[in-house]
């Protein structure tokens, strides 16, 4: 039986994240995969976006897939799918699109190859950022940042924009030292290994083995 500081919790937790979209990043070139999109790779007899999805859908109240072919994504249709209005600028193009489809303050983001998403880490990376004051929240393990697996707050969304229109490339990183940014440092536990896990190469894919 939950007591009531748990049940207090559980409500909390729930109109808390009503602030922020869950997003799915399912663009990109993938060229070690011959264009395939990775996120429509089966895994264990399922797409990995299948799987992402199945967790974002019990923590956010609104779903984004970015990407630029969205035919491959029509069983989707019940999620806002965007594609990019910066073409050809890296993941930040994704980001930005997805601020502009959001219905809430904040994006959190995710890889569309990151096939073992932890739900618990998640809530606990939202639960900082929303009692933090920041423009975007980064996990780190071992001072190793996961960009892909960060959130946004959509209020930075006209500094994005003029960062992607001027001169000064596209770089995540770069563009995190002109926004108030905060580092979550996660344990280097087999936990936080699984969870940030990406599919980069045919290689890793061959050789994923989910979770028990």
């Amino acid at each position: 039986m939950l007591t009531e500081k748990h049940k207090r919790s559980r409500y909390i937790k729930i109109v808390k994240f009503n602030s922020i979209s869950g997003v799915i990043l399912a663009g990109g070139a993938n060229t070690r995969f011959d264009g395939r999109t990775k996120a429509n790779l089966v895994l264990d007899g399922r797409t990995i976006i299948s799987g992402i999805t199945e967790i974002l859908d019990q923590i956010f109240p609104e779903i984004i897939i970015v990407t630029n072919s969205p035919e491959e994504f029509v069983e989707y249709s019940g999620h806002k799918i965007t594609g990019d209005f910066f073409k050809k600028v890296g993941p930040l193009g994704g980001i930005h699109a997805a601020m502009k489809s959001s219905s809430f303050d904040a994006v959190f983001i995710f890889a569309g190859d990151m096939p073992s998403l932890n739900k618990s880490l998640i809530i606990r990376q939202a639960d900082y950022f929303l009692n933090n004051n920041c423009d975007a929240l980064i996990p780190s393990v071992n001072k190793k940042i996961e960009p892909l697996h960060a959130i946004y707050s959509v209020s930075v969304l006209k500094k994005l924009e003029d960062y992607l229109s001027g001169n000064s490339g596209y770089a995540v990183r770069e563009f995190l030292t002109r926004i108030e940014t905060r580092y979550l440092e996660f344990g280097d536990s087999e936990e936080t290994k699984i969870a940030f896990t990406n599919i980069n190469t045919p290689s890793d894919f061959i050789n994923f083995k989910t979770p028990k």
